[in-house]
C-alpha cells in the first residue's frame, strides 16, 4: 500500500520537474553512456559499460520512486487549515524549556523538509512531538539527543 503525503503546490511543482528532469535529460545522458561504452569494444571486459547499466538502473528506481510520490501526492488547499493547533504547514515558534532557545518551524511533509531553510517533517521526532499541540502547550520529545522540553509559542501560516 501507498503511502499518501500532502504538500505545497511549490513542493509538489519541485517533484514533478525533478522527475521531467530524470525522464528526459537523466535518460538520454544514460543511454549516450552505454552508446559510448559500447563502441569501445567486448562488453564483457568492458567496465564503463557495466557502470553505466548500473547508473541506468539506479536512475530507473529513482524515476520509479518519484513517480510513486507524484501520484500518492495531495495538495494541501492552504485555505482550509487550522491554526488554532499544530497542523502541516504550520509555522510554529517553539521554545526549549531547558536553555531558553527559540526556534522557528514550518512542519511540511517528509520529501520537503530543509532544515536550513527552516521546515522539518512531520514524521521527525520534533514534528511528531508538535503535531496537535496549541500556543502555551508544553511537550516533552524524545530526540536521539535526548528527551527535550518545548512550549509551543505562537503558531502562523
Amino acid at each position: 500500500m501507498s503511502k499518501v503525503s500532502y504538500y505545497t503546490k511549490e513542493g509538489l511543482e519541485k517533484l514533478r520537474n525533478e522527475l521531467n528532469e530524470l525522464k528526459t535529460k537523466g535518460r538520454s545522458d544514460i543511454a549516450r553512456q552505454i552508446a559510448e561504452a559500447r563502441d569501445k569494444g567486448d562488453l564483457s571486459e568492458n567496465a564503463e559499460y557495466d557502470a553505466a547499466k548500473d547508473a541506468q538502473g539506479h536512475l530507473e528506481a529513482k524515476i520509479a520512486q518519484l513517480e510513486e510520490i507524484v501520484a500518492n501526492a495531495r495538495l494541501i488547499d492552504e485555505s482550509t487549515l487550522d491554526h488554532s493547533k499544530v497542523s502541516i504547514l504550520s509555522k510554529v515558534k517553539i521554545k526549549n524549556r531547558k536553555n531558553g532557545a527559540v526556534f522557528t518551524y514550518t512542519l511540511v511533509s517528509e520529501e520537503e523538509a530543509d532544515l536550513k531553510a527552516g521546515k522539518i517533517s512531520l514524521q521527525s521526532p520534533i514534528g511528531k512531538g508538535l503535531l496537535g499541540k496549541k500556543p502555551g502547550e508544553t511537550t516533552k520529545i524524545q530526540t536521539p539527543g535526548g528527551e527535550m522540553e518545548f512550549e509551543v509559542m505562537e503558531i502562523g501560516a
